[in-house]
């Protein structure tokens, strides 16, 4: 558990750093264009980039189980966001790539956390 916790961390840290400083590679990644303004570049980089560069950091520097657990939290989200898309948009590979990534970060951190609070 304590490699686990800052793993997940650091892996959202990465993640995030990505869609913050590479706006342009994430859209790519995720299939996305930018529109006639910067808002789709504005976008990326708040919710796919520096939120995750946020929560990472947050969950590093408190460094508590439940900060951990809010991690999980985060990251269930953005599976049960991924999930719905799939029920509501179709269902592509890629989907499912993403949605079992954010489904097991948030499963694993959630159960080694929750247990120890």
């Amino acid at each position: 558990m304590d490699i686990l916790n800052p793993l997940f961390a650091l892996f959202s840290i990465v993640l995030g750093v990505y869609g913050w400083l590479f706006p342009r590679y994430t859209l790519t990644v995720v299939d996305l264009q930018a529109g006639t303004t910067t808002m789709g570049y504005s976008e990326i980089r708040a919710s796919a980039g520096a939120l995750f560069v946020g929560m990472g950091l947050g969950a590093l520097f408190f460094g508590s189980y439940e900060a951990y657990a809010m991690l999980g939290a985060c990251w269930a989200g953005a599976a049960l966001g991924r999930a719905t898309s799939l029920v509501l948009d179709g269902q592509t590979q890629k989907k499912w790539v993403f949605f079992g990534i954010e489904a097991a970060v948030a499963a694993l951190a959630l159960g080694l956390n929750i247990s120890a609070i």
